[in-house]
């Protein structure tokens, strides 16, 4: 387990590369077998991969990027239901980045 230092996440792809590649790779493995793998893979690749994990008041979450139904254009999906599955998706993002850096949600 790593000492998180949050002044150090600020240069996060400097300092914790690998953390954020496992917390990444984790969370997506738990959505793959929960869900749709076609989905969660349109989802991580094109909507995730523009993402940007923050830490902030002691705590992480995940910055998405603009219109992310306008960036989602390999899967036909109604906007309930990906809206459901991102917001799973971050969730459970956040929840690994608590666990890869041993970081308790307040």
């Amino acid at each position: 387990m790593t000492d998180f230092d949050p002044e150090k996440f600020e240069e996060k792809y400097v300092h914790y590369f690998p953390q954020l590649q496992r917390a990444y790779k984790s969370a997506f493995e738990t959505m793959n077998e929960e869900y749709d793998s076609t989905l969660i893979h349109g989802i991580d690749q094109q909507i995730l991969n523009e993402s940007e994990p923050v830490y902030e008041d002691g705590r992480f979450r995940i910055q998405l990027p603009e219109n992310p139904h306008d960036r989602l254009t390999s899967v036909v999906v109604d906007d309930e239901k990906l809206d459901a599955t991102l917001e799973r998706y971050v969730e459970e993002l956040e929840a690994e980045h608590h666990r890869v850096f041993g970081v308790e949600r307040p």
